[in-house]
């Protein structure tokens, strides 16, 4: 059980220091919407023009309707994505595992 501590306490940490991506100018390498690449390549790739019509995120750029005024409620956001991130992650992870687990026996 001590190795789960420590993983749960670098997730902690990292979901903590999350809003620290605020700072960086830009957007993340390989985030970029059909805008940007379009921007950047001057064409979109076909598919990622469908996956766009139809993928809408749960949090859009990592924060939550309305808290996007002050750097604090970015931060409020950044944090609040990186939760719902991880337990979506963890959720899906354990429901994997115990479909594995009925599968072997």
């Amino acid at each position: 059980m001590p190795v789960y501590r420590k993983l749960w306490f670098w997730i902690v940490a990292l979901i903590i220091l999350s809003p620290l991506g605020l700072l960086a100018q830009g957007t993340a390498w390989g985030e970029w919407g059909s805008d940007e690449l379009k921007e950047m390549l001057n064409m979109v790739p076909e598919g990622l023009a469908k996956l766009e019509e139809t993928w809408h995120a749960l949090l859009p750029d990592y924060s939550l309707p309305g808290f996007d005024k002050t750097f604090a409620q970015q931060a409020v956001g950044y944090i609040a994505a990186a939760v719902v991130g991880v337990a979506l992650i963890v959720l899906v992870t354990y429901l994997l595992g115990r479909l594995l687990a009925r599968s072997e026996k």
